[in-house]
């Protein structure tokens, strides 16, 4: 006899609640200012957390890696792109063009 645990949340409160859904624009500068505390925080004397914001620079470059991969493959082209991030059309095409899952160009 095999019974599903009965739930324990309280029915009253999530009953009827939707999903809550964050907007991309207001995502990225809640993680803008997560950044900025993170640099604060190593400047007032967190010297050994000061690799740990280096390696940001990295995870944010592997983001947008994946983000133009996945613009391109819904075929959005280098023209399109290039502009929101504040480059040429030929140099998001010089970085981007040959870009496949994993790799960059």
């Amino acid at each position: 006899m095999n019974r599903k645990p009965r739930s324990t949340v309280k029915g009253s409160s999530t009953s009827g609640r939707g999903r809550w859904v964050v907007e991309n624009d207001e995502f990225a500068a809640f993680s803008r200012r997560i950044v900025r505390i993170a640099g604060r925080r190593v400047a007032s004397g967190d010297v050994d957390a000061l690799p740990e914001l280096a390696a940001l620079s990295a995870a944010v470059d592997a983001a947008i890696t994946d983000a133009v991969t996945g613009l391109r493959s819904a075929g959005f082209s280098c023209g399109e792109i290039a502009p929101r991030l504040g480059v040429t059309r030929q140099a998001a095409h010089q970085r981007w063009s040959a870009t496949t899952v994993g790799e960059v160009a």
